[in-house]
């Protein structure tokens, strides 16, 4: 069965837009060492996103897609992931729920 996945909306649940307006760039930055097989270093080492947290832009709102699949591979990262949007008020919705 795969991950669920999960949109970190941009939107507060007022209905605000979430600042700063590089947010979703910065979080999944934060998250690009987790990878299938784990992160590469020395000269393998690249600039990306996991697959696991990618920024994107869903109805013109700025999101993080986060897999499940994160929980599996480090705990702590998926719960640093959700606490920044339980802490900031933003969205969660899973992909797919109200699509």
């Amino acid at each position: 069965m795969p991950a669920r996945q999960f949109h970190i909306r941009g939107l507060t649940h007022e209905g605000r837009t979430f600042r700063p307006s590089d947010w979703a760039e910065r979080l999944a930055g934060a998250m690009a060492s987790f990878r299938p097989g784990g992160g590469a270093g020395g000269i393998a080492a690249y600039i990306g996103y996991s697959p696991y947290c990618v920024p994107q832009v869903v109805d013109g709102v700025k999101c993080v897609r986060v897999s499940e699949a994160l929980r599996g591979i480090e705990p702590m990262a998926w719960d640093f992931v959700m606490n920044f949007a339980r802490d900031n008020g933003l969205q969660v919705a899973e992909v797919g729920a109200s699509d």
